[in-house]
This record gives C-alpha cells, sequence and structure tokens, in this order.
C-alpha cells in the first residue's frame, strides 16, 4: 500500500509553446489534438500551457472523477486546465493506464474532488497525491498490462470489424434498391409504385398517464424510439385501452422526435403505438421483409424531407414516395442476401459485447 503521491509528482514546467498540443479523451485517453474532429478552442498564446512527456500521467482536472485521464503516448503540451503527473518510480505504463480508469479508483477521485456539484468538482494534485492505493510488483504490473493490451488490440480489431459490416450493410442496401447490382437469372424491370399503392400505413397516438402500466397488464405499448434497440423492438410499458395497433411483422417508422428515422421489423404479436410511429403493412404484391428493407432505404431519404423535430416524418411524405418493385420471387433472394449479412452483423456485433463484459469483469478483480 501507498499513495499516489508516492508513485507521482506532479510536473509543472512551462514555456515550451512550439511542441504539439494534446487533449485528454474519456473514451481513448491522451491524443494529439490534430488527430481529434470538433472545434480547436486553445489559446493562441500557448506560453503558460504544460509540458507532458511520453509516460506522463495527463488528466482533466474536472473530469477526473469521469475518467477523463490518459498514458501520454508522446511528447507535447496540454491546457492548464490539465493536471500531468510524471512517475517517481519505475512502473507499468499500461497497468497504471488501466488502474486510473478501475470503478474503484473512479470512486476514490470524485470522492476527493473539491467542489459544490459535479459541474465544479475539481482534483488537483494536493487532493490526489494522498489517495492511498496497494499495487502490485513491477513483473505483476507488466503481465497485467500485457493481458489488458491484448484484449484492447482484440476489442479494436473487433470494433472495426463491426463497423465494417455496417458500412457494407449500408452499402448492399444501396446497390440492390439503386438496382445496380440483380437477384435474378434473367434481366427484370421492377415495377414503378408509389408506397402508398403497396402498404397500409397506421399511424399512431399517444395514452394519458393512467392509461398505461409497467407491470405487464394488457397489451404491449411502444412508447418512442427507445422502443428500438439495435433495429429490435422492446417494450416496459403496457396499456389495457384499445386504440392504434400494429402486428408482428409490420415495419415500424420512428417518424418524429430525436430518433427519427429508425426503422425496424416488429418481433411482437400485437403492440400499441404512440404518436412517434408510424407501422407500414405491405399488401399482397410485397413481402413484409422486403418492406422493412425498402424502408431502411427510404429512412435517411425521408428523414432529410423532415420539417422538424415535432413534425418529422409525415404521413404525406411515407406515402408518396416513388419506388421500383421487383417480383415476388426476386423480393425473397434480396432478403435472404440481406438477412444474411444482418444476421453476421448481430453475431459479430454479440462477439463484441461479450469481450467489452469480459474487460469489466477483468477490471472489477484485478483493481480491487
Amino acid at each position: 500500500q501507498c499513495r499516489i503521491g508516492d508513485i507521482y509528482a506532479e510536473r509543472s514546467q512551462r514555456g515550451v509553446s512550439d511542441m504539439e498540443l494534446l487533449s485528454v479523451t474519456m473514451n481513448d485517453g491522451v491524443m494529439p489534438r490534430s488527430e481529434i474532429e470538433g472545434k480547436d478552442n486553445s489559446s493562441e498564446d500557448k506560453s503558460n500551457y504544460k509540458v507532458v512527456l511520453t509516460g506522463d500521467m495527463v488528466y482533466n482536472s474536472m473530469r477526473m472523477w469521469q475518467g477523463a485521464n490518459g498514458i501520454s503516448p508522446c511528447d507535447g503540451i496540454v491546457s492548464p486546465a490539465y493536471t500531468v503527473l510524471m512517475p517517481k518510480i519505475p512502473i507499468s505504463n499500461g497497468y497504471f493506464a488501466a488502474f486510473f480508469k478501475s470503478p474503484n479508483l473512479i470512486n476514490e477521485f470524485r470522492k476527493n474532488s473539491q467542489g459544490m456539484t459535479s459541474d465544479t468538482w475539481n482534483l488537483k494534485y494536493p487532493q490526489i497525491e494522498t489517495i492511498k492505493v496497494c499495487i502490485p510488483a513491477l513483473s505483476e504490473q507488466n503481465r497485467v498490462a500485457d493481458m489488458l493490451g491484448t484484449l484492447e488490440r482484440r476489442i479494436a480489431k473487433q470494433v472495426q470489424l463491426v463497423d465494417n459490416l455496417k458500412k457494407y450493410k449500408r452499402g448492399a442496401i444501396k446497390s440492390v434498391f439503386t438496382q445496380r447490382v440483380s437477384f435474378h437469372t434473367e434481366t427484370t424491370k421492377w415495377d414503378s409504385h408509389k408506397m402508398g399503392e403497396l402498404i397500409t400505413l397506421q399511424s399512431g397516438q399517444d395514452f394519458a398517464p393512467t392509461d398505461y402500466n409497467e407491470q405487464g397488464k394488457g397489451i404491449p405499448y411502444m412508447t418512442g424510439a427507445s422502443c428500438i434497440v439495435e433495429g429490435q423492438t422492446v417494450v416496459s410499458r403496457w396499456t389495457t385501452v384499445p386504440r392504434c395497433f400494429a402486428y408482428r411483422g409490420d415495419t415500424l417508422l420512428v417518424c418524429k422526435g430525436s430518433g427519427s428515422g429508425a426503422v425496424a421489423f416488429l418481433s411482437q404479436d400485437k403492440v400499441h403505438i404512440a404518436r412517434q410511429f408510424m407501422a407500414l403493412r405491405p399488401h399482397g404484391g410485397m413481402t413484409k421483409e422486403f418492406c422493412f428493407y425498402l424502408t431502411l432505404h427510404l429512412s435517411e431519404k425521408m428523414k432529410q424531407s423532415a420539417t422538424g423535430l415535432i413534425e418529422g416524418i409525415d404521413r404525406k411524405t411515407v406515402l408518396n414516395q416513388r419506388v421500383f418493385l421487383p417480383p415476388i420471387v426476386e423480393q425473397e433472394r434480396i432478403v435472404k442476401f440481406l438477412s444474411a449479412i444482418e444476421k453476421a452483423l448481430i453475431t459479430q456485433e454479440g462477439v463484441l459485447k461479450s469481450l467489452v463484459s469480459i474487460k469489466k469483469g477483468l477490471m472489477q478483480q484485478l483493481f480491487i
């Protein structure tokens, strides 16, 4: 057991304004400011900025209780709002990068921060240096760092794979519905229609708070965009007041609010839908699954035509969309292809969740 002040001293060197500007991010630690998108709010006069050397621990004094810290991979300078710590003893940077993100230590940072509210909490060196911690020998620090580093690289690769699958899915849907690829043995002409000729459109309606419950009594009630999680429909409220129904296989389109444009294939047998939703139910010439993917293709275009969060996507916009419809046989082939991509994406997202869960569990066990 020791104090953080036994491990780290504060680096207060200033006056070197020509070094690279660094920033501390919540998720990625210390990075060159040039690699971060967004407005650069740094001062033109950087003579008072703090010097950072490779291996220093840098943290945002106002956000340390949220885990805004990281080990610097390079030399540079940071805003005076940051605190820079330099090692006093031989340590494993990888170990301490993880240690300073651990839940128990983050809680200690919160308890030792000064200020009346979370907006003003501040953790300077005099407060952090007194925090007591238990650390293993350097050899064990290195082994822990190697293990966590391997897991981090695996997670990063999985994130990249999921992102690539999402891009491939978007590209595949666009290619299908702009007819740049064919799923028929012979070239067939897709018939032109307005969506209103192909679907029945059911608009939702809100309920008074007294008309729904959270005890599972009645019919499931889809209250808004939060009921669509990763393309799947979930419910947490129910109602016994019969009003606006949607059924299994309907395509749900979020037409109002911050989630406007989100699309889901309804998995429940029967639900009530709030006014944030429209339910698209295809007629005989279009399969339910094809309707879902077609709506997914149209959703961004319809969202861009929306007049605002309140007005959102109106019925007229949906019904007047000009679309091209292939024969049923080709629809089924298209759905099979796109469903395979969707299944692969869901599988790889599940792997990513498992990896993140493993890391979280290890962090809780390693840094007690």
